[in-house]
């Protein structure tokens, strides 16, 4: 059962303090209502704004009542009583907003928040899919429907709802956590019911290997994929998939047979290729391992540590500059493994020294021993909480009879 069930604080909301700006600011109602009332409302809004929800409460409440058709402090109130956790009372607010301007923008929004609150899911979703239907470009609505569908147990169309918030706002943090965990639940549906379907699939093992594998458990993964290849020995990537893993154990010969393999089947694998240069260059082949690499990139340029692999490559061949270009490009790669940043400035080390640049070769030095040391802090770091977490005791050892 989804923990999204129950209204919690882990659910996803708008940065209150801002909701004024997004919607109606006293400014923009002005003309509609009498002056004293408009004074009223921006006074709560300014109350608002502040974090003063009761004089804010207070002061929305008497705008409304001074002009029972002013939706917009119906609204306001609404939010109000949302964030004091008086939900009855703000989805009352925000019905009466929305009797007066069906489609106040924002206002479905927030009754649907109000609903999910009370755990009223069904209403929840009815109005805010009003609101998302209404501005469809307004990411929050849809991340909202996201969560309520996940509250529902319908991680499919929930990830559909968080899909399209993640097109409209790529960086917000509350969206890809949803996001995240719809795609989470909608692939372990998926998984299970292949394996109720076809328990004996090649792609169940698959699946089994995929899952050892993630989990560093490669010996087991091995077993997983030499199943699933004899159910299906001519699949693609399964033989590319084996060889990573045979890799991973330090079999090289296995692994070379095993990407050979896949590019029979398969002759435009890149992954494949490329493992295969990477392997021919630790095996000091570096003129193998240039080619298979290079035409490895040309399929697919940028591959992961690629230039590291390169600038390997060109020093086993003597080309020490075109090594450090390769080397001094992977020392600051995108989302490169901090080991192979660590080794890439060891590297450059070597061949600045080649190249008679001294004080370039002090440089990457000092850098790969300031690397080395801090990833030897940190594991450290991680050992002494591990230590903690199975023995609190660690923490704080007994004084020992000399130094009590």
């Amino acid at each position: 059962m989804l923990e999204t069930k129950r209204p919690h604080a882990q659910a996803a909301k708008f940065k209150f303090a801002s909701l004024v700006f997004l919607f109606f600011l006293a400014s923009l109602v002005r003309a509609q209502v009498a002056p004293e009332v408009s004074e009223t409302f921006r006074q709560a809004s300014e109350a608002m704004q502040r974090g003063n929800l009761n004089v804010a409460g207070d002061g929305f409440a008497a705008a409304a009542r001074a002009a029972p058709a002013f939706a917009e402090a119906h609204f306001n109130l609404g939010l109000v009583r949302e964030e004091q956790g008086r939900f009855d009372e703000a989805i009352v607010s925000f019905q009466k907003a929305l009797a007066l301007k069906p489609r106040l923008h924002g206002a479905n929004l927030f009754l649907g928040i109000a609903y999910f609150r009370l755990n009223q899911l069904d209403k929840a979703f009815a109005a805010i899919q009003k609101e998302s239907a209404s501005y469809p470009k307004d990411a929050p609505a849809w991340m909202w429907q996201g969560v309520v569908r996940l509250a529902q147990d319908e991680p499919e169309e929930a990830a559909e709802a968080l899909d399209k918030a993640a097109t409209l706002a790529p960086d917000d943090m509350d969206i890809l956590y949803h996001r995240g965990r719809a795609h989470l639940l909608v692939s372990k549906n998926s998984y299970a019911k292949m394996f109720k379907v076809a328990p004996k699939s090649w792609r169940v093992h698959q699946v089994l290997a995929q899952a050892n594998a993630e989990a560093d458990r490669h010996t087991d993964a091995v077993a997983e994929y030499q199943t699933a290849i004899k159910l299906a020995p001519t699949q693609p990537g399964l033989h590319e998939e084996l060889g990573s893993e045979y890799r991973r154990l330090g079999k090289v010969q296995e692994a070379e047979e095993s990407f050979l393999r896949e590019l029979e089947i398969a002759p435009h694998n890149v992954l494949a290729k490329y493992e295969l240069g990477v392997l021919a260059v630790e095996q000091s082949d570096g003129a193998k391992g240039k080619v298979l690499i290079e035409a490895a990139l040309k399929e697919k340029p940028g591959l992961l540590h690629s230039d590291y692999n390169l600038g390997r490559a060109e020093m086993l061949l003597g080309n020490d500059a075109a090594a450090v270009e390769h080397l001094e490009r992977a020392t600051s790669a995108p989302g490169s493994d901090p080991e192979v940043v660590e080794q890439a400035w060891y590297q450059l080390g070597i061949v600045y020294r080649r190249l008679h640049r001294m004080q370039d070769a002090q440089k990457a030095m000092a850098t790969f021993q300031k690397l080395k040391d801090e990833e030897s802090e940190n594991s450290q770091k991680k050992l002494r909480r591990y230590q903690v977490q199975q023995n609190p005791n660690v923490a704080h050892p007994p004084p020992s009879p000399e130094n009590p």
